[in-house]
């Protein structure tokens, strides 16, 4: 049996559709589906048990011996979200909660954590877990600081000799992108909403730069294709000795340019781009720049080649985003 906390969100739906397979044994979804479209994240996959979060605990009771592993991506991933108090309950107290039952049952944790965590970059994009590396990270929103708070509350633990999962990993997400992220609007990632402007209007809008180190539309990302994120998250559940705090990205940086041209080349047209000031609101938390150090995960032994751009997002446009069902 394996467990996916957030299993209707975008990267948890990805995963449960990779790990869908003739002979995986019971894949068991927790995660609140609302009214709206979520539930066709999971519409196609084989499920064998929807839980609800209130129910977590009283279902991890009755299958602890089964349990193979938990991937624990469940979380208020908005990073425009202000209610506090909410995100602290979710994201700090209910992955500690989490941790703890892994680590009296023995049983692997993957968890999501994000490359929020790292704010404006200043102090750098490498994912040492040391306490004076992850001291000098200073997250840009209550999001941010949730998942930093969570990674250095595992460091405290294991600091202290507290007993921990049989394998355990975090997972600092850059910027993912990749079907089954609709039900997210605004918060989606800039792909499908740069396809809709095109399609509505044929042209696109990025922010304009307000720092004088960066021209229009020259702000840079690490882009990953969710295909990337499903991969490294399967290769550790693979690699049972393989624990620690690790980023996940592809190790390059793209302007937001790119990938409108990109986007445009997906769909045969000629690029026409417009320029919008950023919104006051987000302006003064706005990152210029991401790009995932990587060597920790592939010291660990991950090989795989990382998908381009250019590739993922005509796999994206193509197979999804262009077509009557864009669900995975």
């Amino acid at each position: 049996m394996i467990l996916v906390t957030g299993a209707a969100g975008f990267i948890g739906s990805n995963l449960i559709a990779a790990l869908d397979q003739p002979g995986a044994g019971r894949l068991v979804a927790c995660d609140l589906l609302g009214d709206g479209d979520k539930w066709r994240n999971l519409a196609k996959h084989r499920i064998s048990e929807i839980v609800a979060p209130e129910d977590l605990f009283d279902f991890l009771a009755g299958n602890a011996h089964d349990l193979e592993c938990i991937y624990h991506l469940g979380a208020i991933s908005s990073t425009t979200e202000t209610d506090v108090d909410l995100i602290m309950r979710v994201n700090v107290r209910l992955s500690q909660d989490i941790w703890k039952w892994c680590a009296q049952h023995e049983v692997p944790l993957i968890y999501a954590s994000s490359a929020a965590t790292y704010g404006d970059g200043e102090a750098g994009f490498g994912d040492d877990p040391a306490p004076g590396a992850l001291a000098r990270l200073s997250p840009l929103n209550p999001y941010g600081w949730s998942k930093h708070l969570f990674d250095c509350w595992v460091m405290d633990q294991l600091a202290a000799g507290e007993k921990a999962p049989a394998q355990w990993a975090g997972l600092k997400f850059f910027n993912v992108y990749g079907p089954n992220e609709y039900h997210k609007g605004a918060q989606q990632s800039v792909v499908p909403q740069l396809f809709s402007q095109i399609m509505e209007t044929g042209r696109a809008r990025l922010f304009k730069s307000h720092h004088p180190d960066y021209g229009d539309g020259q702000q840079m990302r690490d882009f990953i294709w969710i295909g990337d994120c499903v991969r490294i998250m399967l290769w550790l559940a693979q690699n049972p000795k393989v624990s620690g705090l690790f980023n996940c990205g592809t190790g390059e940086s793209r302007t937001f340019e790119n990938l409108a041209k990109t986007v445009f080349a997906a769909l045969g047209r000629e690029p026409e781009i417009d320029f919008i000031p950023t919104p006051g609101t987000l302006r003064d938390k706005y990152q210029y720049f991401t790009q995932a150090e990587m060597d920790r995960l592939t010291g660990a032994g991950y090989g795989q080649p990382f998908t381009q751009l250019e590739a993922g997002v005509a796999e994206y446009v193509g197979e999804y985003l262009n077509t009557d069902d864009p669900y995975i």
